[in-house]
């Protein structure tokens, strides 16, 4: 009997131990709340104690060491009473479990939370940042961090609350299609990360608008909200999206507006998206093209010279599919032509001044109104024949002048020339360059059969390659001069009508077979050296002009041996041909008689032949009577 009592006092010792902690930790303030609350909540009784009376005096007065001591014990309906008001009045406090706490009081730093513990709990306001309209009383999700700090303070985490509720939260918002609000934590490679129920998810960039997002910068540290677009279960991967609930409002305006859309309707928009072929413009959901040649009458480089970004502007609706999903606008459209302002009194002949708007290789555009432009082709830059590409005469943003060549105002074409602001040189060409003159000019082109030579601008000659050189076989001009050059010329021919000159170069210098025609001639007799064997021959070299071909039975030498590439020997002319330049010698003629008649009688032959070739007086007069005599039909 005597141990079953003194378990029972241990018992309650314990128990009391218990008490004396939990109390002794709560602040004057909180007991007295909590007193508070059990005095009103609790139902009169017959006998009313003292702890019900006074439950701060009852607290206070308590012994403690008696208790601990066992000395001063206490019945069991006392601390069935006690136990029942802990109970009521706190909550148990486990590490993984996620209470709901009330928000009492808000610091610069940190949030106050009523958990109906023995104390408040402290969490950091960095944890609801995704809330920044979190105040007093509002109900939030925590979960025990720490118990006692260093202070004896009670630390809770709204954050890992959220995380633990936050998959079903997600989950939830995913097959349901509802929107969340969520907090932009930071930037990130291809778009933002953001807070969701304290889930990291992604956000793509072109997932935050329907138009394209120029700063990212800007959303930093927004609550927006979003729609959940994507959950990977195995990595824990969370998307989500904002475009996809802008696209929701306007595809209903879109559906209103495309219902309404005319060929000719002027709309108000604003400057969407700049390219380098055109100007995106929002309609108010519904996007339209305006392509870079309907921004400006006048001719522009890029869009950006014209609009500017989020800028208001004016558009009429050019054209659109069936479906209208394509919609062509126009900017330029809204004002008249500028051709149609062209006043009469401009005509062909008038000079003009403008600027060089865009070249080509056939030619450049000058602006000489805004929005009217005429063409001066490269054949009418120059008097020259030899066509140049147009950049060798202007450049983009030049101010030039010019003649009106030619103008329709139907077509809308105007062509126009530089040259004739300067005379044309080939009006008095018989004065400067008549036949027989010598002249100065700069090689200018190449072509297989001559080269081209400017005299001056505007003035070029031909050059046949047959005409560059007395002596030398030249198969392509590039052999003889290069572009650039300077060579002298005489004038050949001259056709004033035709534009046409022609010029030689080797007529400068006299005509050096002149001097060899008799230096050379059949039966003479010179020393040279075999310079290279070739097929049916060899060739020998008698100066810097002549070669000459000596076939191969006429290398024999006298013995009957040939000569070889090196042997000197002395050569005998056999044939001499001025015209076609061609040189042939022997040398078995040397040591053989028969071969040497043979070169006189050639020679005489030769000499006969050139003399009957001379006309007489009588022939001359003979060949004007037989064409007298044809001409009277008598023959």
């Amino acid at each position: 009997m005597a141990d079953k009592a003194n378990k029972e006092v241990a018992e309650e010792k314990a128990a009391k131990q218990e008490e004396k902690t939990a109390v002794a930790e709560m602040t004057t303030e909180e007991t007295n709340t909590k007193e508070l609350e059990i005095k009103e909540n609790s139902k009169p009784k017959a006998e009313v104690s003292l702890k019900e009376k006074d439950p701060e005096k009852f607290l206070k007065e308590f012994n403690w060491h008696n208790y601990e001591e066992g000395i001063d014990p206490i019945d069991d309906g006392k601390l069935e009473e006690f136990e029942k008001l802990v109970a009521e009045n706190f909550v148990d406090t486990l590490d993984d479990e996620v209470v709901e706490g009330k928000v009492v009081f808000i610091t610069d730093r940190d949030a106050i939370i009523d958990i109906n513990a023995k104390s408040e709990g402290v969490v950091s306001l960095n944890e609801f940042r995704y809330n920044p309209d979190l105040k007093v009383g509002d109900k939030v999700e925590v979960l025990i961090d720490v118990r006692e700090d260093s202070t004896g303070q009670l630390i809770l985490s709204h954050r890992k609350a959220r995380t633990i509720k936050a998959w079903d939260r997600v989950n939830a918002a995913h097959d349901k299609g509802t929107i969340v609000n969520g907090y932009v934590k930071c930037r990130t490679k291809g778009g933002m990360i953001v807070d969701v129920f304290g889930i990291e998810a992604f956000l793509p960039g072109s997932q935050i608008d329907v138009k394209p997002i120029r700063d990212y910068d800007v959303y930093v540290g927004k609550t927006m909200e979003f729609k959940v677009v994507k959950i990977n279960h195995e990595f824990k991967n969370v998307v989500v999206s904002h475009k996809a609930l802008i696209e929701a409002d306007i595809e209903e305006q879109k559906k209103e507006i495309i219902g309404q859309l005319e060929k000719g309707q002027v709309l108000e928009g604003v400057v969407k998206n700049i390219t380098s072929y055109g100007v995106f413009v929002d309609l108010g959901g519904v996007d339209g093209l305006v392509h870079i040649t309907d921004l400006s009458w006048s001719r522009i480089n890029h869009p950006n010279e014209i609009v500017e970004l989020d800028q208001k502007l004016n558009v009429v609706i050019l054209d659109f599919d069936e479906d209208k999903t394509r919609i062509q606008l126009g900017l330029k459209q809204l004002n008249p032509h500028p051709w149609e302002a062209l006043g009469d009194e401009l005509k062909v002949g008038d000079k003009v001044k403008g600027k060089v708007v865009v070249i080509a290789d056939y030619g450049a555009f000058i602006e000489v109104a805004e929005g009217v432009e005429g063409l001066i082709h490269v054949s009418e830059m120059s008097w020259s024949t030899h066509l140049r590409s147009a950049q060798d005469f202007v450049n983009v943003g030049d101010e030039v002048e010019a003649v009106i060549l030619t103008m329709d105002k139907e077509e809308r074409k105007m062509s126009l020339g530089i040259k004739q602001m300067t005379p044309d040189p080939w009006t008095d060409i018989t004065k400067k360059y008549p036949v027989g003159s010598r002249h100065k000019g700069i090689v200018r082109n190449f072509t297989n059969f001559g080269v081209f030579v400017e005299l001056e601008e505007g003035i070029d000659g031909l050059i046949y390659i047959s005409d560059l050189s007395w002596t030398k076989k030249i198969k392509h001009p590039s052999e003889f001069t290069n572009i650039g050059d300077e060579l002298e010329v005489v004038v050949l021919e001259l056709d004033v009508e035709g534009r046409k000159l022609s010029l030689g170069h080797k007529q400068t210098e006299e005509n050096p077979w002149d001097k060899y025609e008799n230096e050379f001639a059949v039966g003479t007799k010179h020393t040279a050296t075999i310079d290279e064997v070739v097929d049916k021959g060899a060739t020998i070299k008698f100066n810097d002009d002549i070669v000459a071909f000596v076939p191969s039975r006429h290398l024999e030498k006298e013995d009957g041996s040939m000569l070889k590439k090196g042997d000197e020997a002395e050569f005998q002319i056999i044939e001499f041909n001025k015209e076609f330049k061609k040189v042939v010698a022997s040398h078995m003629s040397i040591h053989k008689e028969e071969e040497a008649k043979i070169v006189k009688a050639a020679a005489k032959k030769q000499a006969q032949e050139a003399e009957e070739a001379k006309p007489t007086l009588g022939d001359a007069n003979a060949k004007l009577q037989e064409l007298k005599d044809r001409m009277d039909g008598k023959k």
